[in-house]
């Protein structure tokens, strides 16, 4: 990764030791929260890596969990984040795992809501503060969270993308990043699109419109990531 400026490397204001093990985790659980759109009234979260291995002490586990309540990586409430979070009625498990192939620092959350509507977010923070997703509900996307983040669920069909991107560009939105994934050909896909500003609603509910999409999630956490 190319270190732009001084706070790449030494993170964001933040409450917690460190900016990969607390500052990362807060911003990997606002983004699970973001793209599931509502309060999780479940959520299994599964520590990877040296995360697995130093949590508690680093207080990872009030971090990603503080991001699960929509706090930003300065607020002071993270030290009670978990207290907070069981009063609110958010069921919390903690476990670890054990996967070579993903980044040291990984966490996977599974969010549920009461009538068991499910994401799976698996996230990394990668240094400085800065997260990567890399993935949402089995499929193998990457993208930051530095910008905000279209994500469309749709069937794998012919000029979807070019479907897609011509109603943003039709708005003025510029596309900064795009990924994708495919369950295979003609099955389920996933489109992530980072742009360099909101999209519009009005976007949104083009695309949400178009034949073969299923769902379509708008997920920012950039205009929030310091509290007031």
């Amino acid at each position: 990764m190319r270190f732009k400026d001084v706070f790449s490397i030494i993170g964001p204001s933040m409450v917690g030791p460190s900016s990969s093990h607390t500052a990362g985790a807060v911003r990997i659980g606002r983004a699970a929260r973001r793209i599931f759109g509502a309060f999780p009234e479940r959520v299994e979260i599964v520590f990877y890596g040296s995360f697995a291995e130093t949590y508690l002490g680093h207080g990872t586990d009030l971090a990603v969990v503080g991001g699960l309540m929509d706090f930003a990586t300065d607020d002071i409430r993270i030290r009670d984040s978990i207290e907070l979070a069981e009063k609110a009625g958010m069921a919390l498990t903690f476990k670890t795992g054990q996967n070579v192939a993903y980044h040291p620092n990984t966490v996977m959350l599974k969010l549920k809501d009461q009538e068991g509507r499910e994401d799976v977010i698996v996230g990394a923070s990668i240094g400085g503060g800065n997260v990567e997703i890399l993935g949402v509900n089995g499929f193998d996307v990457k993208f930051t969270m530095n910008y905000p983040a279209l994500i469309v669920f749709h069937k794998d069909t012919r000029g979807m993308v070019a479907h897609i991107t011509r109603i943003l560009d039709s708005g003025g939105v510029n596309i900064g990043y795009m990924d994708l994934d495919r369950k295979g050909r003609g099955g389920e896909a996933v489109t992530v699109l980072e742009t360099d500003e909101a999209v519009p609603q009005n976007l949104i509910e083009h695309i949400r419109g178009l034949d073969n999409v299923h769902r379509v999630v708008f997920a920012d956490i950039t205009s929030e990531e310091v509290s007031e």
